[in-house]
């Protein structure tokens, strides 16, 4: 397709705080001042307090990549409906202020862009051609950050059922590349099917799927374990 409105864009019109990559700049209104910050108070929180979270970044940094809170995170304002983005091209977390609603929202946008961010550090994920690469980021983000817990899933009216958790994963991870791809709901499908069982099965750095927050908990401390058994060797 030819012409500036039809150009693939990435997802970055959800963003319009950034283009390609960077930033905007522009004025700040008191409203917006305020929702940033207390972006910024509840993305602290979630960063020090959250398992999930705390357990992202710790892989992280002993992957090679660690994430500072100043550099790798960004509250911002968005378009839609959309809570949040990783933007691949600058290595950042997007937090849609004006679009997060409380601090459990809060830390499951985090632990849901942290995966991404994750994948980006571990694999050679291609985010900009490949939407298998991004499917697979997708399954796993939904999989493994609490998006697809009871919990969330009663909160939308979403009642469960035999493997309604892989339902879910499916379902969510289709939306998110729809949101951001311009691709046929067709391809998307497709693309979710194809890498589907080895991305859900795939749950590092967690080592199980995290359904609660004890769940993370407990994979937090057996991931600090099991660093402290490989610094013996």
């Amino acid at each position: 397709m030819e012409g500036s409105q039809e150009e693939e864009d990435h997802g970055y019109h959800l963003f319009p705080e950034r283009h390609n990559g960077e930033r905007k700049k522009g004025f700040t209104l008191p409203s917006i001042f305020t929702q940033h910050r207390k972006c910024q108070v509840m993305l602290n929180i979630a960063l020090e307090t959250n398992p999930y979270a705390k357990l992202l970044m710790d892989a992280m940094k002993s992957s090679g990549c660690t994430v500072y809170k100043d550099r790798h995170f960004s509250c911002e304002e968005c378009d839609g409906a959309v809570s949040g983005g990783f933007d691949a091209a600058s290595s950042e977390i997007v937090l849609c202020q004006n679009n997060i609603l409380n601090q459990s929202h809060m830390n499951r946008v985090v632990t849901h862009e942290l995966i991404h961010a994750y994948d980006h550090c571990r694999a050679h994920v291609d985010w900009f051609n490949n939407v298998r690469h991004l499917a697979c980021s997708e399954i796993r983000a939904a999989n493994l950050s609490g998006d697809c817990s009871l919990g969330n899933e009663l909160n939308r009216f979403k009642f469960g059922f035999k493997e309604h958790h892989k339902v879910c994963v499916r379902d969510r991870a289709l939306r998110s590349i729809l949101a951001v791809r311009k691709v046929s709901r067709e391809a998307a499908e497709k693309a979710v099917e194809d890498v589907f069982d080895t991305c859900f099965n795939d749950h590092e750095p967690f080592g199980r799927i995290p359904h609660s927050k004890r769940d993370a908990k407990y994979a937090y401390r057996d991931f600090q374990n099991r660093n402290r058994y490989y610094a013996n060797l």
